[in-house]
């Protein structure tokens, strides 16, 4: 099985933005930690503050990739594009949406995911660790 994981703008930051909202752990951690848990999946983790980009990967993911874990960042409440290229290939590549902080909490303006329609579930507010439950749901969906 072979996943893609997808970080939005500013999740290079990790470790030292706002860690009272997104945590200590940095990408490196959150990516060592899931491919400890997953040790059979195949992981290609990749970031990018380029909404360009994000969507190229997106659409080069079928038969590449069995799915998308992604974390669209700010992305999610303003991309459009994201939520199209999601769907473009969600027959072939679901996806599952995550966020380290629990939106709903915060602005009202992050309570809105454009991006959420186009994916198969959302995990939030469990900080990096999200980014294994997400992984885990979606192997799980991708094996049934």
């Amino acid at each position: 099985m072979k996943i893609l994981v997808l970080n939005g703008p500013n999740l290079n930051l990790l470790g030292t933005r706002e860690p009272e909202i997104y945590g200590f752990e940095t990408l490196a951690d959150i990516e060592t930690e899931m491919k400890t848990a997953f040790p059979d999946v195949e992981i290609d983790f990749r970031q990018s503050n380029s909404e360009a980009d994000l969507m190229t990967w997106i659409g080069e993911s079928r038969g590449q990739f069995d799915g998308i874990v992604i974390n669209p960042a700010a992305f999610t409440h303003t991309s459009l594009g994201l939520c199209d290229a999601l769907k473009a290939v969600a027959d072939a590549v679901p996806a599952v949406e995550i966020h380290l902080s629990n939106t709903h909490k915060r602005e009202e303006i992050r309570h809105k995911s454009l991006t959420a329609p186009a994916c198969i579930g959302q995990i939030m507010g469990f900080q990096g660790f999200g980014y294994t439950l997400a992984l885990r749901a979606l192997v799980h969906h991708l094996e049934r």
